[in-house]
Order: C-alpha cells, then structure tokens, then sequence
C-alpha cells in the first residue's frame, strides 16, 4: 500500500526545499540558475514521452512563422497553444525584444499563430530564470490545448534512502510539490519499487487511487503510470516528473508537462537522447568547461573559487561570504583530474575579467594533490597569472604538493585550512 511521504525517503522533496532557501540566504544578492549537464526542451521530452506510449497533446515544431501556421492547420484542433522553446521557466511572464509579452499564447486562429510566431521566432524572450538581455528564440512548439478539468502531480525518482526507483505522487498537482510537501504531507504518497521485479499493477492502481483519479480514469491513470515507469528505466533516467498528471472534461489522462533528469554514466547507452543535448543558452564559459568535464557554474562576485566536489564548493562560496567576500563562480575538478584539466581551468578563470583573485580548496581523496600542484605551476608560468592566487590542499600526497609549490618560486599564498584560505582571498582582493 501506498502510504503519505515519510521518513528519510520521503525527506526527497522537503530536502529539495530547504535547498533552495538556504542557497537563497546564503547568497541573496546571486541569481543562481540551476542547470541539468543534459538540457532538454520541451519538445524533446514530450517526443522521448510519446514514442513510449505517455499520452501527451498533440504538437509540431517549427522555426519559422509559415511553419508555425502550417502546424496549427495540420493540427485542426478547436483551440491551439503556441510556446516559445527555451530551457528557462517562466516563460508565460516573460517579455520578447519585438514588445510581444508572453512566450506561451492561446488562440483559436492558424493566423493569429502566424502573427505571434513572427514575434517570437529570433527575438530574446527575457523571464526570471533568463539572463538580462534573454536568450533567442529558435522554435515555437504548437500544440492542441486542452481543457484541464483536475490536476494531480507525479514522479518517478532514484532515492539512495530506498536503493532504487520510488514513485512520488499528489492529488494536489499543478502547483510548487515542494510547497505542498512541507505544508501538506499528508496529499503526499510515495511507493517503492523492486527494480529487479518492477512496477506491479496494484502498485500503479494503488497510486492512480491516491492521486484521485475514479472509475475508467482510475486504470487509464494507471496504464499511464506504468508506461512511464518502462520509460524511466528504458531512457536511463533518475527523474521523470509530470506536474500536472490531469484529466481533462472528455476523460483522457493526459501528461501536460514533464522534466527528465537523466544519469549522465548512461550517454554511452543513450547517445541519440544525449545528442538532443541544447547548448545554445549555456554560457560559453560553461560549454568550454564542459570540454574539458569541468563543472563551472558563474556568479556575480570577484573571487574565483577552484574545488573538486560540489559540497566542498558550496562550503568554499559559504566561508567566502562570512569573510566578507563574493564568490565569482564554482569550478569543480571532480575525481580524476589530470593536469591538462588544472592548466584549462585556470584558463577560463583568468579569461573572466570579473576575477580578482583565485582560491583553489582541493581535499585529496580520489584526487592527487601533487598532480593539482603540478597544474597549478604550470598554468601560472605559461599563462602569466597576474591575479593573487591562494592555495589549501589536504589530503592525498599533500606533502609532495606542497613542496612543488614551494620550491616553483611562483607568488603562492598557501593557506592551512578553509577559513585560513578565505582569509587571505578576501584581504588579497580588499588591498587593491
């Protein structure tokens, strides 16, 4: 039996919460825009849904407005919806550079699609979640709107807690699930998974239940429940969301919007999803390091940060802020590294006109610490490092690391631990 979300697995979508207000506090004058390594639009996931049986609305593509008004003819459908395709949310708020506001329209009218696709096709559409000037349009989906007569919410997620797939589901969709998880938990179920045996038909009937759905839209909810668990597993995902899971006044249940979330060791098994990759509205910077599997993630503030881990970076940008400093960026090394990747990512550092000085905060446990020294010499000798550059490596072969860096003869300010280290970065960057 299903049973309300509780526990340390059911701490998944409170955890996701408190998440964001703490980096919310911890950086308020940041505008952070999280980022998936694959970024998928709209379409793109509404065709990967299609393909495995999810019922979704009916939709073209086009990048053109004589496209978009032969889609909506093809479509013959009594009201159409036109969206504007960016990765960014917030896109029914947004505003175009043409002076069109919006990037999600309804109309009963092929012209009327025509007339806005033209407004919207090569023009920056700016929301939220965008930066200042926006990022450009490229294609419009049109699709068939439909009437949403109940919205339920449903998820399919890898949870470390359960050692495998957990379904995730509310009779209260629509909306912000992690809001709902924090001041309803009780309109939260959630039901394991076997993934050597899978979903079973009382599991998927049971949480079709849950989610409200009654008489013949109880089994279609389930079906539609099943189908998208074969494709969690068939596309390698750790997460397929639908918000809203609805049915609609004729009586079809109908996956409105989804976000997937794929596990990035699969690309080698999923290459034709992992080719859909859109890069277009990442930050050079971003898609240079990722040449490089370098995470890099820019912020607003003037002190470079150069870690391996996302904890340990998140930790560097918190004793930053405390010491009176700003954070310019997370690049994280991850395990692995070689010194090809030190000398790169100190290249993309130093290329940021924003940064004052550089904090490296390595802790060597998969990571050698000599190689990082290694790589730090080389890249200030060939790359003529003219920033101050603050160094506090722990861990594997630090007695090594420190001795290369010592005897390089190159301006290194090491430091003894974290907060010796954001010492010395903030103070490096206040005597200028």
């Amino acid at each position: 039996m299903a049973a309300p979300l509780a526990g340390q697995a059911g701490a998944v979508l409170r955890d996701l919460a408190l998440r964001s207000a703490r980096l919310r506090a911890r950086f308020p004058a940041v505008q952070l825009t999280p980022r998936r390594w694959l970024n998928l639009q709209e379409y793109q996931s509404k065709k990967i849904m299609a393909d495995h049986g999810v019922t979704v609305q009916r939709f073209f593509v086009a990048d053109s407005a004589n496209g978009a008004l032969e889609a909506a003819q093809r479509l013959k459908a009594k009201e159409i919806v036109l969206k504007a395709q960016i990765l960014a949310g917030g896109r029914g708020k947004g505003i175009f550079n043409s002076g069109l506001k919006g990037g999600v329209h309804l109309t009963k009218d092929p012209k009327t699609v025509e007339q806005l696709a033209k407004q919207m096709i090569g023009y920056n559409l700016s929301t939220k979640q965008t930066p200042k000037d926006g990022v450009t349009v490229k294609k419009v989906m049109v699709a068939e709107a439909l009437d949403i007569s109940r919205e339920t919410y449903f998820a399919i997620l890898m949870d470390r807690a359960c050692n495998g797939p957990v379904m995730v589901g509310s009779p209260q969709g629509g909306v912000d699930i992690e809001e709902v998880a924090v001041t309803s938990p009780e309109l939260i179920f959630k039901e394991e998974i076997d993934i050597f045996e899978g979903i079973k038909d009382h599991q998927a009937l049971q949480m079709a239940k849950n989610l409200g759905f009654q008489g013949p839209l109880q089994q279609q909810a389930a079906d539609q429940i099943k189908k998208l668990y074969n494709l969690f597993l068939k596309i390698d995902a750790i997460q397929v969301e639908v918000n809203p899971f609805g049915e609609t006044p004729e009586g079809q249940v109908v996956c409105f919007d989804a976000k997937i979330n794929f596990d990035d060791n699969a690309e080698f098994r999923q290459r034709e999803i992992f080719a859909m990759d859109d890069k277009s509205e990442n930050e050079p910077i971003e898609n240079e390091a990722a040449k490089y599997d370098l995470k890099y993630i820019g912020l607003d503030g003037n002190i470079a940060c150069f870690v391996n881990g996302a904890g340990l970076a998140m930790a560097t940008c918190d004793i930053i802020s405390l010491n009176g400093g700003k954070p310019a960026n997370f690049l994280d090394l991850g395990g692995g590294v070689k010194e090809a990747q030190v000398y790169q990512a100190f290249k993309l550092l130093t290329a940021d006109p924003k940064v004052e000085a550089i904090l490296v905060n390595i802790f060597g446990g998969i990571v050698n610490c000599a190689i990082i020294a290694n790589g730090i010499t080389k890249a200030c000798q060939e790359l003529e490092l003219k920033v101050p550059l603050v160094v506090r490596l722990e861990g594997t072969n630090v007695q090594e690391a420190q001795r290369i860096l010592s005897e390089s003869g190159l301006p290194i300010t090491s430091a003894n631990d974290l907060e010796d280290a954001a010492k010395k970065a903030v103070a490096s960057v206040a005597k200028k």
